[in-house]
């Protein structure tokens, strides 16, 4: 596989190479030879169709205008979007959960932000239509592998994100004849300004149930502008209000009321894909703290003769090869077991996601101005560390905030009936 890539920008403007490091440090030796093939071609894929546009995407302001259609339809013409899904629509991978998280890694060490993107459309809508009947599925499936239907995952509002309890949901459901009526307000929904489809997570009495709406056909729905974030500019969310918008009652995702167990197991699985996009941002931030360890000379010797950053990058380096197997091992649990793949699924959330937070923050401080600069106006030198720090930090929050998995954790060490 690849072992340079192109991640920062000499003094002339000219691309720099960077050797990717994971090769050298990182042995899949327990995986089958399929994923090891899956890594390969989504490298090739990704460095072709996504590293050209990383930058921008990472630094353009969001719009609906700024959404990466060329990232994005480039994925799909690779066949990325066909990992999560059997034959004869998908790839009919053996495990596609980790199929689909070692794509996701491989997108985030360049793009964090096409990730979360390819997290919306990947992983959590997929096992969202799972739940969707086989006329449905029919139809969809092959839209979205294609890329022809953007889809979103909507169960975050302005009240009810980590905490998803009946008595906080807003966004109601409401039957009527052939129906249901859908109204309320969600919000950081991911793709909805391009949205086609989305999976909707409604109050439905003193249950809740998820039925999947048509963004563009169904009247009633506005879909606010996108929001303006610190990081992750180029993963565009945004409210979507509901105001009597119907749904069919063929739309229904698994069982009326049964729509919380959806959106958890749906949520189960983006939490093992934003643990693999952690160990993707942490490895780009390794590989370009090494790097400028062994060319950046000051007192005497290159930076790496510090046995600071010798051992402080050694601790990484092990981190992110923790953080991989963890959630290299909750997705494997989750391809032989189903169910929820609990606790590894949190605790490859919130290991990874702290690592590349922590790993971003110490390869800013090796590269000191030059890693807090966008650029150097005079040379137009660049280092993509400003775009990582941004990037890195929602990690930790979104798909289940860091605290929230390690709740799940300690009730499943201590026991529910002590932790609540």
């Amino acid at each position: 596989m690849t072992e340079t890539v192109t991640t920062t920008t000499h003094p002339t403007g000219e691309p720099a190479q960077v050797p990717r490091l994971q090769n050298r440090m990182s042995h899949d030796t327990w995986l089958s030879a399929k994923i090891a093939e899956v890594r390969a071609h989504a490298r090739a894929a990704v460095e072709a169709v996504v590293m050209p546009h990383a930058r921008e995407i990472g630094t353009t302001e969001e719009s609906v205008d700024s959404f990466p259609w060329k990232a994005f339809r480039g994925m799909a013409d690779e066949g990325l979007f066909a990992a999560p899904f059997a034959r004869p629509h998908g790839s009919g991978f053996d495990q596609p959960m980790l199929a689909t998280c070692t794509v996701t890694e491989e997108i985030a060490y360049h793009s964090s932000s096409m990730a979360g993107v390819y997290d919306g459309q990947c992983i959590l809508t997929p096992q969202a239509l799972s739940f969707a009947s086989a006329e449905v599925q029919e139809l969809l499936v092959p839209r979205l592998i294609s890329g022809q239907s953007v889809f979103s995952f909507a169960t975050t509002e302005p009240d009810a994100s980590s905490d998803l309890s009946v008595e906080s949901m807003q966004t109601v459901l409401t039957a009527t004849d052939g129906g249901y009526f859908v109204n309320g307000r969600k919000r950081w929904i991911t793709n909805s300004v391009v949205a086609d489809w989305a999976a909707v997570l409604c109050r439905d009495g003193e249950a809740m149930t998820m039925v999947l709406i048509d963004m563009k056909n169904t009247k009633g729905i506005r879909v606010g502008a996108p929001d303006l974030k610190m990081g992750h500019r180029g993963q565009l969310t945004a409210d979507i209000v509901f105001d009597n918008a119907f749904v069919s009652s063929g739309y229904v995702l698994g069982a009326r009321g049964g729509g919380l167990a959806v959106a958890l197991s749906c949520l189960t699985r983006g939490r093992i894909g934003i643990a693999a996009a952690g160990v993707g941002v942490a490895q780009a931030a390794l590989d370009l703290a090494v790097e400028r360890l062994r060319t950046r000379h000051a007192f005497g010797g290159p930076l790496g003769k510090l046995q600071y950053w010798q051992f402080k990058m050694a601790e990484r380096a092990t981190e992110i090869e923790c953080s991989r197997t963890l959630y290299q091992k909750a997705a494997t649990r989750l391809d032989a077991e189903g169910g929820s793949a609990e606790p590894e699924a949190a605790m490859a959330k919130a290991y990874a996601t702290r690592v590349a937070v922590d790993t971003v923050r110490d390869s800013l401080q090796i590269h000191g101005g030059y890693g807090f600069a966008r650029q150097v106006s005079e040379t137009g030198e660049s280092v993509r560390l400003e775009e990582l720090y941004r990037d890195a930090k929602i990690l930790e929050i979104f798909e289940g905030a860091n605290e929230l998995q390690q709740w799940i954790i300690a009730r499943r060490l201590i026991g529910r009936d002590v932790t609540g």
